[in-house]
């Protein structure tokens, strides 16, 4: 599928009233896990090219420009209602969060088997087992708030268990900034990779920084702030692979061009028929978009689409969601990983004097006393063990023990 050879759809049919927009919501007891992800993936993906295009209007002094991205600006919009309306009345915040930590380890996990660049899979990886951690620790909070069911939001798809536990993860500012990838020295597929798991971990950040202050208990509040600095963390490192040296132009061309691809590999997996219409609706509707972003390359900055897509404008192969346990056990070795300036190194053979255990303690405080800890020392004492779903025993031998929370591994030396 080549999007650049399809004929874009007019432009003003994007707009619709709000009968077409506002849509039925899925059942949340019937729902494929999976389809969830991609509603809470899109969502993200229209609020990233929304931020895009205000951010490219408020650099940009050419009103007839401004204009042009204020009418797609209106229609990534009306798209991110007609996403967002698929989330039920009765879904929690809580168990969308269940969601967005599933979607964050099975994206990343599905981005990095296929990611070509070893520096790009290698932040995929060190930031998964981090996500794959905060899925453990949310659902010990629905589990000991009797919230949801945990098992059936993930369904068979994804294992809960600890990974790089959370408070290991507070690194000091410097350490989660990476090298930038060359975007003309790079394949499509990684500049792909890169474009979406920013935007995904972007909307995570804003969605943990809008409730926080909302959920109803105290150890839920401090769960929410804790991870949210998490994420952080993470927009920092994934948006630091991105190419700078591209020009607003054609920042532009390639988000479309990550719209389109996503809705149609949305469109090309998803199972439930009437979600699936919508993902064909806004491909076709990204269609235009696109095509307006090349008009507008060419139009002031002089350059054709194919001088940014190398490769041409054929789609590489489609993001497809797919069970990764196996793949994140094997990652799991990395566990004791941490950020060293643009790399990752082993935490034994960082020196005593590093900045990471300075700052670590600093934020950490009386690590026993923080919420992420909190959380699963409460569902011990109340539970009688910590709540997982294990397909087999845990392979690091130090996360295995279910009556005790590890808050060392990663953040102390022999540990």
């Amino acid at each position: 599928m080549n999007p650049f050879e399809l004929k874009p759809q007019k432009a003003d049919k994007i707009f619709t009233s709000w009968n077409k927009v506002l849509v039925k919501p899925y059942d949340k007891n019937a729902v494929d896990p999976y389809t969830r992800l991609r509603v809470i993936l899109m969502s993200g993906t229209e609020f990233e090219s929304v931020r895009l295009s205000n951010s490219f209007t408020r650099n940009c002094p050419n009103n007839d420009v401004r204009r042009r991205l204020a009418r797609m600006r209106r229609g990534e919009q009306i798209q991110q209602k007609r996403i967002a309306s698929l989330k039920p009345i009765n879904e929690s915040i809580l168990e969308h969060t269940i969601g967005y930590e599933q979607l964050a380890v099975d994206l990343t996990a599905n981005l990095a088997v296929t990611e070509k660049n070893s520096y790009v899979k290698k932040q995929l990886d060190f930031a998964l087992l981090e996500d794959f951690d905060h899925l453990y620790r949310y659902s010990d909070l629905m589990e000991l708030e009797k919230g949801g069911d945990p098992a059936k939001l993930v369904g068979d798809y994804t294992e809960i268990m600890p990974g790089r536990p959370t408070v290991a993860e507070y690194r000091h500012p410097h350490d989660d900034v990476n090298f930038y990838i060359n975007g003309y020295l790079n394949d499509l597929k990684t500049k792909l990779n890169i474009n979406i798991i920013t935007g995904a971990e972007q909307q995570t950040m804003n969605f943990y920084m809008n409730v926080a202050n909302l959920y109803n208990t105290p150890l839920g509040r401090k769960l929410y702030n804790e991870i949210a600095m998490i994420e952080e963390q993470h927009v920092t490192g994934y948006g630091s692979l991105k190419d700078p040296t591209m020009s607003w132009w054609e920042c532009l061309l390639m988000n479309e061009y990550t719209e389109c691809y996503l809705y149609y590999s949305c469109y090309k997996d998803e199972k439930d028929e009437r979600i699936k219409a919508i993902w064909e609706q806004h491909f076709e509707e990204e269609v235009v978009h696109l095509h307006e972003a090349a008009d507008l390359l060419k139009t002031y900055e002089g350059k054709v689409w194919q001088q940014v897509l190398c490769e041409g404008g054929e789609f590489p192969e489609l993001l497809k969601f797919r069970s990764r346990k196996e793949y994140v056990r094997e990652i799991l070795k990395s566990v004791r990983l941490t950020g060293v300036e643009e790399g990752w190194e082993e935490l034994e053979k960082v020196p005593d004097t590093f900045r990471y255990f300075g700052y670590n303690a600093k934020i950490n405080g009386r690590p026993a006393s923080v919420g992420t800890h909190t959380v699963i020392e409460k569902a011990i004492a109340n539970l009688g063990q910590d709540y997982r779903i294990q397909s087999g025993d845990h392979p690091i031998k130090a996360l295995a023990d279910r009556k005790r929370d590890n808050l060392d591994v990663a953040r102390v030396k022999g540990k």
